[in-house]
């Protein structure tokens, strides 16, 4: 398990000075945006705009705090996310743009390359184990402090397993919270 703490992730602005993304993880290390496998990051967003394209690319966006955002994509489809949303997946290349419904968020972002990786993200807020049967599993702690088979991390941190495995959790408290999220390797040969 290999833990990234907060204080190390890399914090940037955005170019149309709308916002700042924190990047957590992206596979193969170092890589850009146009060559990544996969990418975790949490944005702040403090402006509608468009969402940039990523030819090929799978997205999950969860919203982290504030009131939500609604994603207004080009073929006509809304959909409205706030904390209580489910993780939602989308493709990377559609054409969006996000509408803040009061105010600015923070939400967390998670894209994989169609046809080398997949992923899937949940939310969790209790202690319990969870089963993983390969691939990563990268857990990002939202609120509270957890214990990760054993080893701490603190809210804005994340811990990086190799699958498979069995992984334990526990929580602070009630209010604590984290996200889960999966990837396996659709294509073999392309590890990063």
């Amino acid at each position: 398990m290999r833990i990234i703490r907060a204080a190390d992730c890399l914090v940037m602005p955005w170019k149309n000075g709308g916002g700042t993304t924190t990047e957590i993880a992206v596979a193969p290390e170092g890589a850009s945006f146009n060559d990544f496998d996969w990418r975790i990051s949490m944005a702040h967003v403090g402006q509608d705009g468009p969402f940039s394209s990523f030819p090929g690319i799978d997205r999950t966006l969860s919203v982290l705090t504030g009131a939500g955002i609604t994603l207004a994509f080009g073929d006509g489809e809304r959909v409205r996310l706030d904390r209580a949303s489910t993780p939602y997946p989308f493709a990377a290349d559609r054409t969006v743009d996000g509408i803040l419904v009061d105010g600015a968020i923070d939400d967390l972002n998670v894209m994989s390359r169609r046809g080398r990786w997949r992923h899937r993200v949940e939310r969790i807020s209790d202690a319990g184990s969870l089963a993983t049967s390969e691939g990563l599993l990268v857990l990002v702690a939202r609120r509270g402090d957890w214990l990760v088979n054993g080893a701490a991390i603190a809210a804005g941190d994340s811990a990086v397993l190799d699958a498979p495995g069995r992984v334990d959790l526990m929580a602070s408290d009630g209010e604590a919270e984290l996200y889960a999220v999966r990837l396996t390797i659709e294509a073999r040969g392309t590890l990063s």
